[in-house]
C-alpha cells in the first residue's frame, strides 16, 4: 500500500464524507464514487448507490489514470455522456481532488443511469398527450384564470425566476401591468393572482394601492 501523508489521508477521508453525502441526497438515481488515486489498481474506496456493478478494490479508470500520468489534466469535467457495461446509457461527472502540492490524490464521480429518467419521460409524455383532432372542444376555465396564470409566468420568467419567489416590488408591477391589460377586471381575477402568487387575496389589494 502506498504510504500517505497525513494530509493525503485528511483529503481522502473528507472526500468519502462528501460523497456520501451526496449518494444520500440523489439516491437512488445517481451513484457516487470515491477513486484513490494512489492506489490506481485498486482504486475505489467507496462506492453509493451502486449502479454499475463495480466494487470497493476495482482498478482506476482510463479517466483516473490519465489525472496520474498529467497533473494539469482539467480537474472538473461535468456531465459528459458515458456507459455502464451492460449498455445504459449514463450521464457522469468527474472531480479531481489535488493536495497541497498539486499532486491528483483522488477523483469525485458521479453517474447517473439516464435510462431511468428516459422511461418516467416517455411516461409522463404519453400521460399529457392529448387528441388534437378529438370532435369535443371544451373550456373548463370560462373566467380567463389561464389567461392570468400565462401573464404572471411570463412576468416572473423574464426576471428569471418563479411568480412565488417575486418580491413584493416585482409583484406591485406585475398588479399594474395585470391591471393595464385589462386582466384584474375578469372575474375572480383576486383570488387567480393570489393562488398563482402564493399569498392572501389582502396582499394583493396591497399591491395593487
Amino acid at each position: 500500500m502506498t504510504k500517505r501523508t497525513p494530509e493525503q489521508r485528511l483529503l481522502l477521508e473528507q472526500v468519502k464524507q462528501i460523497a456520501d453525502g451526496l449518494a444520500r441526497t440523489f439516491a437512488p438515481f445517481c451513484e457516487v464514487v470515491v477513486h484513490d488515486l494512489l492506489e490506481p489498481a485498486h482504486a475505489i474506496l467507496a462506492i453509493h448507490n451502486n449502479l454499475s456493478g463495480r466494487t470497493v478494490g476495482h482498478p482506476a479508470t482510463e479517466l483516473g489514470l490519465a489525472r496520474i500520468l498529467n497533473p494539469d489534466f482539467e480537474q472538473v469535467i461535468a456531465n459528459y455522456p458515458n456507459r455502464f457495461s451492460d449498455g445504459r446509457q449514463v450521464k457522469s461527472t468527474s472531480i479531481g481532488v489535488k493536495d497541497s502540492k498539486g499532486q491528483y490524490i483522488a477523483a469525485l464521480c458521479m453517474n447517473i443511469d439516464l435510462t431511468m429518467f428516459q422511461g418516467f419521460q416517455g411516461m409522463v409524455n404519453k400521460f399529457v398527450s392529448v387528441q388534437v383532432d378529438s370532435p369535443a372542444s371544451e373550456n373548463l376555465d370560462p373566467s380567463g384564470a389561464e389567461r392570468i396564470r400565462d401573464r404572471i409566468d411570463h412576468f416572473a420568467a423574464r426576471l428569471a425566476t418563479t411568480p412565488r419567489a417575486l418580491k413584493i416590488e416585482d409583484r406591485r408591477a406585475l398588479i399594474k401591468d395585470l391591471k393595464s391589460a385589462g386582466l384584474l377586471e375578469l372575474r375572480r381575477a383576486t383570488d387567480t393572482v393570489a393562488a398563482h402568487l402564493g399569498v392572501s387575496r389582502a396582499s394583493v389589494y396591497s399591491y395593487a394601492k
